[in-house]
């Protein structure tokens, strides 16, 4: 009986799904023309998804941060730092409490920031939002929970003293305008003509700090120009 019913749920969708592609719900004289916008309308969505390299902010490798060109300066210095070696961006500016709260904060913050780089909103130099504080914080504090629990730093009051208030030099330096880094340094965006590749599963649900591959890793470096 529940194989029968599920037997004809699949039936009713799949009808349902050739009504749509037919659109056979439209008058005749209306689905040539239905059909063709239809088919613009698609074809500006996968060339928006492909100018955009929507696949690449399913991983976590840094790469992806150099889809816009505003972060140029953030990506050298996260690559020059320390941090560069073992940890990505996501583990420092996403929430790791629950996958929920990771995919949600990243949906909400990826969205503010194609809408402030599409109109042209991006201040001169970069900062934390009100909300992406306490979850740099919180990231600083679970990695380091070892060393926090024995300085005074970890007895301060609702947050009062962050952790970049005295590491300033750390992963992003103090300098942090669009123009902090020389252009021997700034790697260059991808042409439209390019591909992005296509994540794998590992790249998608594995967590850790795998090795990402550097695709600007012949680029010359602060530490070579001394």
């Amino acid at each position: 009986m529940l194989f029968r019913d599920l037997s004809a749920f699949v039936i009713r969708i799949f009808a349902l799904v050739i009504m749509i592609l037919k659109l056979s719900f439209l008058r005749p004289k209306l689905r040539i023309p239905a059909m063709i916008l239809l088919g613009v309308f698609c074809g500006l969505g996968l060339l928006l998804a492909h100018i955009s390299l929507a696949t690449s902010y399913l991983i976590d490798s840094p790469d992806t941060c150099m889809n816009c060109h505003v972060m140029t300066d953030a990506y050298v210095s996260h690559r020059n730092s320390s941090h560069g070696r073992d940890v990505t961006c996501n583990d420092c500016h996403l929430p790791h409490t629950s996958i929920a709260r990771e995919y949600l904060f990243k949906a909400q913050d990826g969205l503010r920031h194609a809408a402030v780089f599409t109109l042209r909103g991006e201040p001169q130099a970069m900062k934390l939002s009100a909300g992406a504080i306490p979850v740099v914080q919180e990231n600083c504090i679970r990695c380091h929970e070892a060393r926090v629990s024995e300085v005074s730093a970890n007895s301060y009051p609702n947050g009062s003293q962050r952790c970049w208030d005295c590491h300033r030099d750390i992963v992003h330096g103090r300098v942090q305008s669009l123009s902090a880094s020389p252009d021997v340094s700034r790697p260059y965006l991808p042409p439209v003509t390019q591909f992005p590749p296509i994540p794998n599963i590992q790249k998608l649900f594995g967590k850790g700090h795998e090795k990402f591959e550097d695709p600007y890793q012949d680029l010359v470096t602060d530490t070579d120009l001394d």
